[in-house]
């Protein structure tokens, strides 16, 4: 019950009015509240136990933002120096302007973010939005528009290295789970080997042939990991166009997304790109020149929900689907909300790589035949155990760099 008035009091002032207006519902006065006088008090960060990958670009550690009304949001994402730096930039700030220290974070220390520290930021804004879930007690979908499907549809990969028999078997059990898609990739192992890319380009298109004859042209995918050269990767591509694959992903490196505008004119076959990029200034050019079909960005890397909502936009606008991959068991349940709330012309989640980990409730998402469907529980609805995870740091003071933060007259965050 303290609790309870202690929030109430925190989101509406104790007079129990809202801009002039009678607090007459809870739930719908605070739908309409931009702002809060809820203030960011600390900020850890955790170590996902038992993650193998020791990327600082592929870091999977947890944060947790906790407010002076006793409310702790959760995200996932960002390495300990990128978390620290943007959340020293977070404390004292009113948790429900997610916009506003998203912008003085992203353009208030000069040079553009990087990759790495776009991660970072998405995972921080996550906890964002769980706060404000929590707060109103409403799943985050509700507050970015509500829903607008029922389920994600999923599709599944399988092993590189499979015999003919075995690919035909696999593809088959997958489509039965009532997955839309099985996608494969070019033949080749993990670990350091010698790579022969004409060999490889002729058993990558065999695989195809298999794979379309076990499951039927529209329902396989192939991931050619930029792994090839652009003759090489547009041979493979014209090869399997009449295999009817459902998307050909990643067919060259991704460094410079304006070659696509060669690739999209030397082949036919559905295009999805994205996995190794994030920001909305990353992926514009592909999008709004329809230089791909399909965007295979995800949380957190495009630096949080709420971007990832304007890329959806884009995408509507411009018909692009939207094919997340995978990067860690929170940021699955996040996109579930942000697909579920978003209207681009197809969505599908990499269902094959569906995970759990022992720091969150095992069922922090609702799957079943191959389909995520969304949960109504206050906001990312997932719990987390810190005492199950590996504690790294708490910050609870801004930044001590005296750097500017210029605003403009009306008080929005201005480039300095």
């Amino acid at each position: 019950m303290l609790r309870r008035n202690f929030l109430k009091n925190a989101l509406w002032g104790s007079t129990g009015m809202l801009a002039g207006l009678p607090l007459v519902n809870a739930h719908a006065a605070t739908a309409i509240a931009s702002t809060s006088v809820l203030k960011i008090i600390k900020i850890r960060y955790y170590d996902a136990p038992g993650y193998n990958k020791p990327l600082f670009n592929q870091a999977r550690g947890i944060v947790e933002i906790e407010t002076n009304g006793g409310i702790i949001g959760i995200g996932e994402g960002g390495s300990k120096d990128m978390i620290e730096q943007c959340a020293q930039m977070m404390i004292g700030e009113d948790p429900f302007r997610i916009e506003h220290i998203w912008q003085n974070i992203y353009r208030g220390m000069f040079y553009p973010p990087g990759r790495e520290k776009l991660h970072a930021l998405g995972a921080l804004e996550m906890a964002l939005w769980d706060i404000k879930g929590k707060a109103i007690g409403v799943p985050v979908y509700d507050l970015l528009g509500g829903a607008t499907r029922e389920y994600i549809e999923c599709y599944r990969g399988g092993p590189d290295d499979l015999d003919r028999t075995t690919e035909e078997k696999t593809g088959r059990s997958v489509m039965e789970a009532g997955y839309r898609v099985y996608r494969i990739g070019p033949p080749g192992g993990t670990g350091q080997y010698r790579f022969d890319p004409g060999e490889n380009v002729k058993k990558t298109i065999e695989k195809c042939r298999v794979v379309s004859a076990a499951v039927g042209p529209g329902n396989w995918a192939i991931d050619l990991h930029t792994r090839f050269d652009m003759q090489d990767a547009i041979k493979i591509c014209n090869e399997i166009e009449d295999l009817g694959p459902y998307f050909v992903e990643d067919p060259v490196r991704s460094e410079n997304p304006g070659v696509y505008k060669t690739v999209r004119q030397m082949t036919k076959v559905p295009l999805a790109v994205g996995e190794q990029f994030g920001d909305r200034w990353d992926t514009n050019e592909l999008i709004e020149n329809h230089l791909i079909d399909y965007t295979r960005f995800t949380l957190p890397n495009t630096g949080g929900i709420s971007e990832f909502k304007k890329l959806a936009s884009m995408c509507e606008t411009h018909y692009v689907g939207m094919i997340p991959h995978a990067t860690g068991p929170l940021s699955m349940a996040a996109l579930v909300h942000v697909l579920g709330s978003s209207s681009p012309a197809r969505c599908m989640y990499e269902g094959g790589a569906l995970s759990t980990a022992a720091y969150f409730n095992e069922d922090l998402v609702d799957f079943k035949n191959g389909k995520l469907y969304l949960n109504s529980r206050p906001g990312l609805g997932v719990k987390f155990d810190p005492k199950k995870a590996d504690f790294v740091m708490e910050i609870t003071a801004k930044t001590k760099f005296p750097h500017p933060v210029l605003k403009a007259p009306d008080g929005s965050i201005h480039n300095w």
